[in-house]
């Protein structure tokens, strides 16, 4: 049986909206034999598209036409020699890369978390000039890490960093749960941090938890993007949980700002920062779970929706799925029909 993929898209104008929610047609690229991916983002080089994801040093897939696709070997053949100082335990499976290109070089950032689940976690840093193994000057140099939450001493985390320019300037875009996403300054060859630090919350869920508790049962946000659209910043995030097959109740949400450090409000005028968004793209519970941990490209001319979902008839198995969005009247993003 061929696998329909279905998304549900919400525009609500306020929190309390009770209208029907109308579901979509299959995405204009889909295959059903989608391949396992989790946490992807995407870049094409030469023709070639390049899908990186979470796994052991970092999983990599690679499609001419966004419908076959070839798994390629990992990033990192061997864990990152600094997280042997930084992080003791960490087993090297590399959670939530991001990937942009920037001064003639591709720069991938990554997660390493020592203890799933606490912000024992750090983000790293590695370049290659090209993504082709064929071409004599393919070659991923690690930079190390760049930041790092510790814990008993933040209430943040240090994974899901993804990197937007913003009129010369490089910002890092990070965390999840308890005190939510960040918005940090990056030096401009993406390196470190810029000092003095700026650092800005951009968007959070309430939590009743006591500090440093570190629970998973409240403030479930994480998997931010930033993307430029007209004049507008769109912050993408995952609400609620991944991770657990067809019992997942992840879900993307949207709020826009004229400045990337916010404040991000949702359709109904709510800000992000405190818990808000407006609901994006959600499983239909027929197909797909849920789905989440999205990323937006324009490619040769299209704005295209990047995420992993959870399949229902391959028993919650984590697949790739890439939709063309669209812009309504208003300026908001919507999934193509």
């Amino acid at each position: 049986m061929r696998s329909y993929f279905l998304l549900v898209c919400l525009a609500v104008q306020s929190l309390m909206a009770q209208e029907p929610l109308p579901v979509v047609k299959p995405p204009l690229v889909f295959n059903p034999k989608n391949p396992h991916v989790h946490d992807p983002v995407m870049i094409k080089e030469k023709g070639v598209y390049y899908v990186f994801g979470t796994g052991k040093g970092i999983s990599k897939l690679y499609s001419k036409d966004l419908k076959t696709w070839t798994e390629g070997k990992p990033v990192f053949d061997k864990v990152p020699e600094w997280t042997k100082t930084a992080l003791p335990g960490f087993d090297g499976d590399i959670w939530a890369p991001d990937i942009i290109f920037h001064q003639g070089q591709f720069h991938l950032f990554y997660a390493c978390n020592a203890t799933p689940g606490k912000p024992n976690a750090a983000i790293g840093h590695a370049t290659t000039p090209t993504l082709d193994p064929k071409d004599p000057r393919f070659k991923w140099t690690d930079h190390g890490k760049i930041i790092q939450s510790i814990l008993g001493r933040d209430t943040w985390q240090a994974i899901d960093g993804t990197v937007f320019i913003d009129n010369g300037t490089a910002w890092l875009i990070f965390g999840s749960f308890w005190d939510g996403i960040k918005a940090v300054k990056l030096t401009p060859d993406l390196m470190q941090l810029k000092w003095p630090e700026e650092w800005h919350t951009i968007a959070r869920r309430p939590s009743q938890q006591k500090p440093y508790n570190y629970g998973l049962e409240d403030s479930q946000i994480e998997g931010a993007f930033v993307y430029k659209h007209g004049d507008y910043y769109y912050l993408f995030a995952s609400f609620d949980m991944c991770c657990r097959g067809i019992n997942s109740n992840y879900h993307v949400v949207v709020g826009r700002s004229k400045s990337i450090t916010g404040p991000y409000l949702d359709k109904a005028g709510y800000d992000m920062i405190d818990g808000n968004g407006t609901d994006f793209a959600i499983g239909d519970g027929k197909q797909y779970a849920a789905l989440g941990h999205n990323s937006v490209y324009r490619i040769d001319g299209k704005d295209l929706f990047v995420a992993h979902a959870y399949s229902i008839p391959d028993d919650g198995d984590s697949k790739l799925v890439v939709w063309e969005l669209e812009w309504d009247a208003q300026g908001w993003p919507i999934l193509k029909r």
